[in-house]
């Protein structure tokens, strides 16, 4: 699964331990969600959605395959 997640804290100027303290969730976790090595659960989806201020189907791209 894609995601903009990298763009969208970029655009804030935010670093990825400032996110990761944001969402309740290690560096780490957002380091593999930005590379695309982690699909995030559903509650984790919604914290990333709400933070930025938009939906969970604006930041995550889902594939037909998936």
């Amino acid at each position: 699964m894609e995601n903009c997640i990298q763009k969208l804290r970029k655009e804030r100027k935010m670093t990825q331990s400032e996110l990761a303290e944001a969402v309740e969730v290690s560096r780490q976790t957002i380091i593999s969600l930005e590379n695309g090595k982690y699909n995030a659960s559903l509650v984790l989806a919604h914290k990333i959605a709400q933070f930025f201020g938009t939906s969970i189907e604006d930041i995550f791209i889902f594939g037909e395959e998936e």
